[in-house]
């Protein structure tokens, strides 16, 4: 057994790793040694804990760690085999993970106080009672959110705004029900209050994202980050765990911060938002599919002439390019065209894909080199002096529309402005709607060339055409 003192350092060297772990995501070139600095200290507060509890109960502490065994070897598996398309829908499962096991270390604390030094049977401290009712609610508004979250990054749920009948004032209705009962069960420890508690927060949980459109998903993953950071650092105070409030609050409020940093990019409101698109009704009525009309269609070959002779090419990667895995093939076009003396970048919009950084991670996969990838403001003024942008799955952010069509759901969102360039050589499978389930209007563009086919082998295509 260590002392308290020792835990208690022990768990600040953890916390400082985290806090380490966040600076070094913050920059692709110091992203691995983030990774590993929060890998270490995970591993401090995890073998710390361990140490702490082993002389109490050699039982339980077997099962502690059969549980880690178990519930590691499992992520591991799952991690290792899924592929960088669907890491959004991972994050958002693991999420899900995190608020439901807030809910049962709850419900654990509620049945078993002695255990855990909150109180005795049928008398728990106030102060554990409030944390307890807060921590689950947040965890398991955070399970059903993240359920939902997970169904429409996958494709099991239309990315549609999906919008229900007097929404606003159901779930302002529910809110007010859990403030009352989050009260009463503080007053009075009754379980039944605390399982009330529970299931009105999982059905609010999945009302409140289902109305939330595909346009705004990325957000939405990371006000769930930030919401399971929150109901883990509650938890942390009811269990008097440093290391989950220090991780909890990091991962709440960074999660946080994020999500506000989006919406600015989005120009969305960070309320409207989190409220399930609250005032985004009309907008939302308005989605749909254009009618057919004709577009200019080209082939490979007809897009390594174009760019090949052009003096300034940009590239703008989107969820169609992370589906085919075509970031490495499209690195070999990148460097085949500045063999020929092309100059070649890369523009990024802020939700592109599925989730924040999404295209950023998939272009360093292909070690793309940094000082050629560019974000949004920082390139969006260039594309008026490139003779062609080659747009390789990235469709609601190059969607005028966002600028022009007043009913349009994503109108007010800042986009690539891909339509400046010369020539736009535009790469999907089809003519299907984008993401958030609005026509691109940029397809039917006169300076517009579709490309249709699978994004790899098309750019595969282009690459042969290119070298010879």
């Amino acid at each position: 057994m260590i002392s308290a003192n020792i835990a208690a350092l022990l768990y600040l060297v953890a916390g400082i790793l985290f806090i380490l772990a966040l600076r070094g995501l913050s920059s692709p070139t110091l992203a691995r040694q983030g990774n590993m600095f929060g890998m270490i200290g995970m591993g401090i507060a995890i073998l710390t804990t361990l140490a702490i509890a082993a002389p109490t109960d050699p039982f339980a502490w077997a099962l502690i760690v059969l549980g880690l065994a178990i519930g590691g070897g499992i992520g591991a598996y799952i991690a290792r085999g899924v592929p960088m398309t669907a890491m959004p829908q991972l994050v958002a499962a693991f999420h899900s993970l995190v608020g439901l096991a807030a809910v049962f270390v709850a419900a654990a604390a509620l049945y078993a106080p002695v255990a855990f030094g909150i109180g005795e049977p049928g008398h728990i401290h106030a102060q554990a009672l409030v944390e307890m009712s807060i921590g689950t609610a947040i965890g398991a508004f955070t399970f059903t959110g993240s359920v939902i979250a997970f169904a429409k990054l996958d494709g099991r749920m239309s990315g549609k705004p999906i919008l229900l009948p007097n929404r606003h004032m159901i779930h302002l209705a529910i809110g007010a029900a859990l403030i009352v009962l989050v009260i009463a069960f503080a007053m009075t420890a009754n379980p039944w209050l605390f399982w009330l508690v529970a299931i009105l927060a999982l059905v609010l949980g999945g009302l409140m994202i289902i109305p939330i459109g595909g346009a705004d998903m990325p957000v939405v993953v990371s006000m769930l980050n930030s919401y399971s950071g929150w109901a883990a650092a509650g938890i942390g105070f009811t269990l008097g765990n440093t290391a989950l409030i220090i991780t909890g609050a990091l991962v709440g409020s960074s999660g946080a911060i994020l999500s506000y940093i989006m919406c600015r990019a989005m120009n969305r409101s960070f309320i409207s938002v989190i409220l399930g698109g609250f005032g985004g009704d009309d907008a939302a009525a308005a989605a749909g599919e254009e009618e057919d009309r004709p577009v200019k269609q080209g082939s490979a070959e007809d897009a390594a002439f174009l760019m090949q002779n052009a003096s300034k090419v940009i590239i703008v990667p989107g969820y169609g390019m992370a589906v085919a895995q075509a970031q490495h093939s499209l690195r070999e076009m990148a460097d085949a065209l500045k063999e020929a003396g092309v100059e070649v970048k890369y523009a990024i919009h802020p939700v592109a894909g599925r989730m924040p950084g999404h295209m950023n991670v998939l272009l360093a996969e292909a070690n793309v080199p940094y000082d050629e990838v560019f974000e949004l403001e920082d390139i969006n003024s260039e594309f008026r002096e490139a003779d062609v942008a080659f747009v390789i799955g990235a469709n609601d952010v190059t969607n005028p529309s966002a600028k022009t069509d007043k009913t349009s759901p994503i109108y007010g969102m800042p986009v690539l402005n891909v339509e400046d360039a010369g020539t736009v050589l535009f790469l999907k499978r089809g003519m299907s709607a984008g993401y958030a389930g609005v026509q691109n209007e940029l397809f039917f563009r006169d300076n517009t060339m579709m490309l249709f086919g699978d994004a790899k082998k098309m750019t595969e295509a282009i690459v042969k055409t290119l070298e010879h």
